[in-house]
């Protein structure tokens, strides 16, 4: 089966084709860098890290461009009320975005560009807009340059929506506008606005739209036609709308698949900075096992909401549940390496269950099948367990590695190596306790004088790797 994806373009399930054979190019669209990133915001971050690892498993070289949106009104807006730059802002945030990726086993991007270092190629692509007669500059002397949304007869394609029942574009003050809907492209600057944030243009000082900055980043680097384009779907529309008549107004046949994964909601509300409805995801990363999180966001399938208040008996349950799901994989993994060891020589063929792993995968990415059909290999492999057979275990083990990997949950994967809540973090304070342990059982010896006891204690700690110091506070040990 080759892999289908829901093109909500066409609003149905199509055979993916990439543009260039074995290659395929994806932007999805990063955050606004104004606030913590929360749970609504990393789950699209999961969604597209599962599909590149699936794609990349299927044996695709994968190119992922996902942007940072470093310059908004918000941001404008919130740095003024905390007396901050608002590029120091946009910067903290930007860096819990990255750790957020961090915290729940997400790669980065390929590259992550920044609005504010595309200016050049926002300026020519408006340029291109007036030319074509898809775009013209307020006639009240702001400096804004608005799309017109009547020149473009393909506009409301994505969403489906057609022109005259759109409300007003809300992005910026309609008096310079020649119809409500047209939106901006770019933003004259104002007084009270810090001049830090604007831009030289033919047009007059500023700064670019929201709506702009995705099409000039995502041509930059994946060109003007590219495989899939995503984000949540509240960005359907008017985001995505507006890049794709902007970009396709100005002759750039621009994403060929359209990917959106639901929300996240709180008690049915979509999880919002706005509404205050937020889940960060250093406070549930805290509060539970990194891995479990990602595992909740991933097990339902991409375009099924996701529930999650902290008040809600079910959502909590979710997440135990999701805690129990990943101690079962766990558990299977040690017993399967006690047993077997290393698994360099195994059977390459997939088992049953890879296969219908892969099947569901294949099936516009159907974690929810894919993630029983790992369940089903985890049962297989305790049954192989039980009865002692090495070779029907190392199969599993490899067969249930090669799917963890894929959903981004093998504890053993590089990403988890130094991740808040990893084997090695649980065990620290184990080794600690035992170790302090033994160094009281030589204190012990050596307040008796049985001086050999106290010197072979020494030398198995040793043995093991670690220093002895002793100071007049007692004994203190480091790895050597």
């Amino acid at each position: 089966m080759t892999f289908q994806l829901y093109n909500t373009a066409s609003r149905q399930i199509e055979t993916f084709t990439p543009l260039a054979p074995g290659k395929v190019t994806i932007y999805h669209c990063g955050m606004t860098v104004q606030s913590s990133p929360h749970l609504g915001h990393i789950r699209k971050e999961v969604v597209f890290d599962v599909l590149r690892r699936w794609l990349e498993h299927s044996g695709y070289d994968v190119t992922v461009v996902a942007n940072v949106t470093d310059v908004d009104d918000k941001i404008l807006a919130k740095s003024a009320a905390q007396g901050v730059p608002w590029w120091a802002l946009a910067y903290h945030f930007e860096t819990e975005l990255h750790a957020a990726y961090h915290a729940l086993g997400c790669r980065p991007p390929t590259y992550e560009p920044r609005a504010t270092g595309h200016i050049p190629e926002m300026i020519e692509l408006i340029a291109t807009l007036i030319d074509r007669g898809h775009a013209y500059p307020a006639s009240d002397g702001s400096g804004d340059v608005y799309f017109d949304v009547k020149s473009w007869p393909r506009y409301g394609e994505l969403s489906g929506m057609k022109v005259d029942e759109m409300a007003p574009a809300e992005d910026s003050d309609p008096r310079g506008k020649h119809d409500p809907r047209d939106f901006a492209l770019w933003k004259g600057h104002k007084d009270t606005e810090p001049l830090t944030a604007s831009w030289n243009t033919p047009w007059g000082r500023g700064r670019p739209g929201w709506h702009l900055e995705c099409s000039a980043m995502a041509g930059k680097y994946l060109g003007d036609a590219f495989d899939i384009h995503g984000g949540g779907i509240d960005l359907r529309f008017p985001h995505h709308e507006n890049e794709l008549a902007q970009s396709a107004a100005a002759g750039r046949p621009f994403a060929h698949y359209w990917m959106h994964n639901a929300w996240v909601t709180m008690a049915g509300e979509k999880m919002s900075k706005s509404l205050g409805n937020t889940a960060r995801v250093t406070e549930v990363t805290r509060d539970h096992d990194p891995r479990a999180v990602r595992y909740f966001l991933l097990a339902p399938h991409y375009r099924s909401t996701i529930e999650f208040s902290p008040a809600d008996e079910q959502t909590l349950g979710s997440l135990d549940e999701a805690e129990k799901a990943v101690e079962r994989i766990d558990g299977f993994l040690r017993r399967a390496v006690e047993l077997v060891g290393a698994i360099d020589d195994v059977d390459p063929a997939p088992t049953a269950e890879e296969q219908a792993f892969a099947t569901a995968m294949d099936d516009d990415l159907g974690t929810p099948i894919a993630v029983a059909a790992l369940f089903d290999a985890i049962g297989a492999g305790n049954r192989a367990i039980a009865s002692g057979s090495v070779e029907d275990t190392a199969r599993q083990l490899a067969a249930v590695r090669r799917m963890l990997d894929v959903l981004g949950l093998d504890p053993d994967g590089p990403e988890w190596a130094d991740a808040p809540g990893s084997a090695e973090d649980k065990l620290e304070p184990v080794v600690d306790g035992l170790v302090q342990a033994m160094l009281a059982q030589r204190q012990e010896a050596r307040a008796r004088k049985d001086w050999a006891t106290a010197d072979a204690i020494r030398d198995t700690l040793s043995g093991l790797g670690l220093t002895i110091e002793d100071t007049p506070a007692g004994a203190r040990w480091s790895l050597s």
